[in-house]
């Protein structure tokens, strides 16, 4: 059962949480919708500047709800650590628990560590283990920025989010949407009955038998790095970005300068 974990209203993010039900209740007027765009808009904006120079990422899912002296707040430490040993930046969610373990573990080894928050009345604040972060309004938008910026993924434990994140990761890459990056989860004992349920739609026919290797589940950090350093120079060599320069007027050197 995950800790629980006291946490201070969000300021603002009762105003967000009100516009995004608005918008999900059903038609409204056109201007409304429109405005709801542009939001939108902005908020994808305000992520490719503050994400757009991080290097590759691997993203590094998990609850926010572990708190430090919890052996998964350790096992994310490490996480965090190796992924930073193979050159990757470590991006996760920018909140506490887990995510703020991964952070802290890129962070203590000397490597990069980035976050991409959420405004959420409890549990989301940035973490203070991030070199740079952007804070977004919607679960969508943060998923986007989240997979965009990713050569490949590590889940640790979680609830409904990182079940989300996961489950929207594995049918991107089923359907082809994303190339096929790497998907290590962590924590066979914790996962157990989520393995075995997907077992369950293999055996029904609702998902294919080549579907069950697009994960890696193991409990031993030196296998999840050796795992994902088998693809780490393929990846690169497919996702080869093109060389990037700040543009001033665009903002984005305040954004290098570390200007949230």
């Amino acid at each position: 059962m995950e800790a629980a974990r006291d946490t201070l209203p969000l300021a603002g993010a009762q105003t967000v949480n009100e516009h995004e039900r608005q918008f999900l209740e059903g038609p409204r007027s056109r201007w409304e919708e429109f405005r709801f765009l542009l939001r939108v808009m902005g908020q994808f904006i305000k992520g490719f500047q503050a994400l757009h120079f991080v290097g590759p990422c691997i993203t590094v899912f998990g609850s926010a709800r572990f708190p430090e002296g919890h052996p998964y707040y350790e096992l994310g430490r490490q996480v965090g650590s190796m992924v930073s040993s193979l050159g990757f930046t470590v991006l996760t969610g920018g909140g506490p628990g887990l995510m703020e373990a991964a952070n802290r573990g890129a962070r203590e080894s000397g490597g990069r560590s980035v976050g991409c928050n959420i405004k959420l009345p409890t549990e989301q604040q940035p973490n203070s283990y991030l070199d740079r972060w952007v804070t977004v309004d919607h679960f969508f938008v943060r998923k986007v920025l989240l997979l965009k910026y990713s050569y490949a993924f590590v889940v640790l434990p979680g609830g409904f989010g990182t079940l989300d994140e996961l489950f929207e990761t594995l049918t991107l890459i089923q359907t082809r949407k994303i190339s096929s990056f790497p998907i290590v989860v962590m924590g066979t004992d914790y996962w157990k009955t989520l393995l075995d349920f997907i077992h369950q739609l293999d055996e029904a026919g609702t998902i294919s038998k080549q579907d069950l290797h697009l994960l890696k589940v193991t409990d031993d950090v030196e296998e999840a790095r050796a795992h994902l350093q088998q693809f780490a120079k393929t990846l690169l060599l497919r996702r080869r970005p093109a060389i990037l320069r700040p543009l001033s007027f665009l903002g984005e050197w305040r954004r290098l300068a570390g200007k949230h």
